[in-house]
Formats: structure tokens, C-alpha cells, sequence
């Protein structure tokens, strides 16, 4: 019986120590969890103020290379702009060169436009110059040309006196000159319109004896007998139209002095 309460003793303490040490086993897994789990947190931490640090750091070098990437561009506006500026000066310079330089070549043309037209004024007055008159071309001086023009300027304007005493100063300059038939033909017409008929017939009669093919002759031969008709002289003004027709018989001046024949009486 002692035996068997010293076996059952043993048995009940070493189900006691088991039950103790199991009791315990648990305990001591839970104080190792919660330490690991702090270690672990605080890695987690320590490895997270890493990420950020380095994050910070990049995220400052990103800015500081940001900075300056903004300084250097803003340093190449400033550049561009200073270009831009003084390309600016220059073109105005350049534009304000060139307006000068066209007004020099402007100014330059109207000089030489004007030592032209000097030249050309000199020339015309020395040089002989092709007209026509009475349908025939002639070459005359240029002061032939001016003492012709104003006497018949006088003569179309009723001016008789101004036109008879220029073409007598331009017969008498130019006794040669090529305007001698048609400045004979209206000196005598401007005689005649200052009824001087006498001298008309002088002047006409002179055309018909130096230029007897002269376009004019046939009409200086009917002023002629015109200017007789006037003085009274009859039988005078029928003579040179007979002269007439018999010389011109196909002329306007004919056939116009035929009909001035009726009236002559």
C-alpha cells in the first residue's frame, strides 16, 4: 500500500509539473511575440525614416538641380532677350541707314535729273531740230522755231501786228530758213487783216515767184487777187485769177477763185 501511494504521489507531482509546465509554455510563447513584433515594428519604422530621409534627400537634390536648371533658364532669357534688344538697335540702325541712303540716291537722281534736263535745255537751243510744216519736214534752229511759233501764235489770236513784225524779224534772221513759204503766207494774211494790201500782195507774190510747187502758191495767188479786189483793181484781181486756174487748175483755190469771178464787177 505505501508503494502504491509513493507511485501515485510521483505520478500526481509529475502531473502537476507537467501541467505547471505546460501552464508556463504558453506564457513565455506570448512575451516572445510581442517582442519580435517590436523589433519588427521598429524596423519597419527605422527602415521607413530611411525611405523618407532618402526620398527627402532626392526630392532636395531634385529640387536643388530644378533651381538651378530655372536660374540657367531664366539667365538664357535674359540672354535672349538682351539679343533680341540689341538685334532690335541694330535693325533700327540699319533701317535708319538704308531711309538715308535712299534719300542720297533719291537726292542724287534729281540732281542728275536736273543736270539732264540743263544739258538737254542746252542742247535744244544750240542743236537743229526737225519740224513739219505744210506736210513737209524741215530742219530749223531752235530760235527759228520760237520766232516762228510766237509770230503765228499772234496771227491765231487777231494778234496782226505782233504776227506780221515776227515773221518779218524771222525772214529777215533766216532769209534761208525752211519756214520762208509759210511765214510769207501768213505775214500776208496778217498784212491783209491789217489792210495793208499792199503789202499783202508783196508778200503773196513773193511765196508764188520763189515757190510756184509750194502747197501754199495756189491759195497766195487767190489772196492776191483778194487784196486787188479790195484796192478797187478789177481787172487786176480777174488777171491772177485767170492766172490762177490756168497754173493750179486742179486746186481748191481754183475752184474757189472761179466762183469769186461771178462777183467781180
Amino acid at each position: 500500500m505505501k508503494a502504491g501511494l509513493g507511485k501515485g504521489a510521483g505520478a500526481a507531482a509529475l502531473l502537476a509539473a507537467t501541467l505547471a509546465l505546460g501552464l508556463a509554455a504558453p506564457a513565455r510563447a506570448g512575451i516572445f511575440d510581442d517582442d519580435e513584433a517590436r523589433r519588427a515594428i521598429l524596423d519597419l519604422r527605422q527602415k521607413l525614416e530611411q525611405s523618407n530621409e532618402q526620398a527627402r534627400q532626392r526630392q532636395a537634390e531634385q529640387m536643388a538641380t530644378m533651381s538651378d536648371q530655372l536660374a540657367q533658364l531664366k539667365r538664357s532669357l535674359l540672354d535672349l532677350n538682351s539679343q533680341i534688344e540689341l538685334q532690335r538697335a541694330d535693325n533700327a540702325k540699319l533701317r535708319g541707314q538704308m531711309e538715308e541712303l535712299a534719300r542720297s540716291v533719291a537726292e542724287l537722281q534729281r540732281k542728275q535729273s536736273d543736270i539732264q534736263q540743263g544739258v538737254d535745255d542746252r542742247m535744244r537751243k544750240i542743236e537743229p531740230q526737225k519740224v513739219t510744216v505744210d506736210d513737209q519736214e524741215i530742219m530749223v534752229d531752235p530760235e527759228e522755231k520760237r520766232l516762228y511759233d510766237d509770230a503765228l501764235g499772234g496771227f491765231r489770236s487777231g494778234q496782226f501786228d505782233r504776227a506780221s513784225n515776227g515773221f518779218g524779224a524771222l525772214l529777215k534772221r533766216f532769209p534761208g530758213t525752211g519756214y520762208r513759204d509759210s511765214a510769207l503766207f501768213w505775214m500776208g494774211n496778217a498784212q491783209y487783216g491789217r489792210r495793208e494790201y499792199k503789202d499783202a500782195i508783196a508778200s503773196f507774190r513773193s511765196l508764188v515767184s520763189a515757190s510756184p510747187q509750194s502747197p501754199r502758191a495756189p491759195e497766195a495767188l487767190l489772196a492776191i487777187a483778194n487784196c486787188q479786189a479790195e484796192l478797187k483793181d478789177v481787172k487786176g484781181a480777174r488777171k491772177t485769177i485767170d492766172e490762177l486756174v490756168k497754173t493750179y487748175p486742179k486746186s481748191e483755190a481754183a475752184q474757189a477763185g472761179k466762183e469769186r469771178l461771178v462777183s467781180l464787177k
